[in-house]
């Protein structure tokens, strides 16, 4: 027998008897409940142990019945433990058909699931109870738990029939062409360009933006999440580089049009620049975003956290800066650094599509580009892992030519000065191309690109 506290309704002997005696005498039995039904699921394990060896003839197709179950324990060595050949002739005399199978396994389910509520709740009690715990590995270990007991419930169940996924695929174009804004299906970038070659962050796409260090991936990225809190979607933003109040003071930068960078950073704010703050301050209160600045931040908390917010109707994107810093531990032995990169990446992915939400994932690119001749970034320069680019449902990157000392961008031959580059090199549900944007010296504020008049007269001839 399992060795736990045996509670009322947490087993039932007879009806794991029925299950198992409808498998040894029936044929169709087993793919009835193959994937419904697994060893574990049995109380007592000697039903636990027939129950292994008739799912692992299942799926080698092998025939079943009481002689060859006897042979598969014999050589598995559980014949004596599960009680001889006579234990089982006793179980298939128990049922006389297969009637009500399904049922059945659904009942036994229903009480595994509840035996696994139990436990892990009596362990979650045990941690709460346990200071020397860091209280977000209890709230990691609590929401893995309710994902699988939500998994075993069959919430996890995303088989649909093909009239069922027309019904919701055109209940989903609907919501879009009913939601649709100048052709802006999802949540709104802040750039007219890319909100048109994007139709705005969509739900359950994990986007990845890109690009050398100090070229501006954090100073890009407030902007996008400021332009979707304006546009009344709540944001999440996890920054494992920047402390809060640094973000801080970008955003006010960004929404102060006459305040000094240096100014707000030594301290030196005339009169009017500080009254300039406070006004600012005061709008920026009441956007919807949170900043989470933790220092040490894994994707299971990320996922844990946003989880939590969403709960809460405060979670509509996620953004993270930036991937490499992600504390990336693991049970498992002898990783190495490109398969935690790629773990972490594929965990961001998943969040997008469990959450349905867009995820913003910043990451670095490897030095590659600086030996070309215009530094202009590429897919292969994703740091680290191939995974990012196979995961991601758009990889932007971010470039900007005046950094490498060029007075023109080759490509569009736009002037550098204050011209950013944003290149959708990847674009799994739309066309690739390049954005371009324009930003002052400190990258505090950003807007569309207009060319300068010259340049336009220039080019206009």
């Amino acid at each position: 027998m399992n060795m736990m506290t045996d509670t009322p309704n947490s087993h039932d002997g007879e009806l794991e008897e029925v299950i198992l005696g409808a498998c040894l005498i029936e044929r169709a039995s087993m793919p009835l409940i193959a994937d419904k039904v697994r060893p574990e699921m049995f109380y007592d394990e000697r039903h636990g142990e027939i129950f292994a060896a008739l799912l692992s003839m299942h799926r080698e197709g092998k025939s079943i019945d009481i002689i060859t179950v006897k042979n598969e324990l014999a050589v598995r060595g559980k014949l004596d433990f599960v009680g001889g050949p006579c234990r089982l002739a006793s179980i298939s005399s128990r049922v006389a058909s297969s009637a009500h199978l399904e049922y059945h396994a659904l009942i036994l389910r229903q009480l595994y699931t509840r035996r696994e509520m139990r436990l892990g709740f009596q362990r979650l009690l045990a941690c709460s109870a346990d200071e020397s715990m860091d209280l977000d590995d209890i709230m990691v270990e609590a929401h893995r738990l309710l994902e699988r007991l939500e998994s075993e419930c069959g919430a996890g169940d995303h088989l649909r029939s093909m009239d069922r996924l027309m019904e919701d695929t055109v209940a989903e174009v609907e919501a879009r062409a009913a939601a649709g804004k100048e052709g802006v299906t999802g949540i709104p970038t802040g750039f007219a360009d890319l909100d048109a070659l994007t139709a705005g962050w969509q739900r359950g796409d994990l986007n990845i933006l890109a690009a050398r260090p100090s070229v501006g991936k954090t100073a890009f990225a407030l902007h996008l999440a400021q332009a979707a809190a304006m546009a009344g979607r709540h944001v999440v933003v996890y920054s494992l580089e920047m402390q809060g109040e640094r973000l801080g003071d970008r955003w006010l930068l960004a929404s102060t049009p006459d305040v000094d960078a240096r100014h707000l950073r030594n301290g030196q704010l005339t009169p009017g620049e500080l009254q300039q703050v406070h006004e600012a301050s005061g709008v920026l209160s009441r956007l919807p975003i949170h900043v989470d600045d933790h220092p040490v931040t894994s994707m299971d908390r990320v996922r844990s956290s946003a989880r939590l917010l969403q709960s809460k109707g405060k979670c509509d994107m996620v953004i993270l800066d930036y991937l490499q810093l992600c504390n990336m531990k693991s049970d498992q032995k002898n990783r190495n650094r490109e398969q935690e990169v790629a773990q972490a990446s594929r965990k961001a992915k998943l969040l997008a599509k469990e959450l349905n939400i867009p995820v913003l994932l910043l990451s670095q690119l490897n030095r590659e580009s600086d030996g070309r001749s215009d530094h202009r970034p590429g897919l292969s320069d994703l740091r680290e892992s191939g995974a990012i680019e196979q995961d991601a449902d758009m990889v932007m990157l971010l470039y900007r030519p005046a950094l490498y000392g060029r007075a023109t961008d080759k490509k569009s031959t736009y002037p550098a000065d204050g011209l950013g580059v944003v290149i959708i090199a990847k674009h799994r549900n739309g066309e690739t191309g390049e954005v371009y944007f324009h930003h002052n010296a400190s990258m505090t504020k950003m807007e569309d690109y207009v060319p300068p008049m010259e340049w336009l007269m220039r080019n206009s001839r």
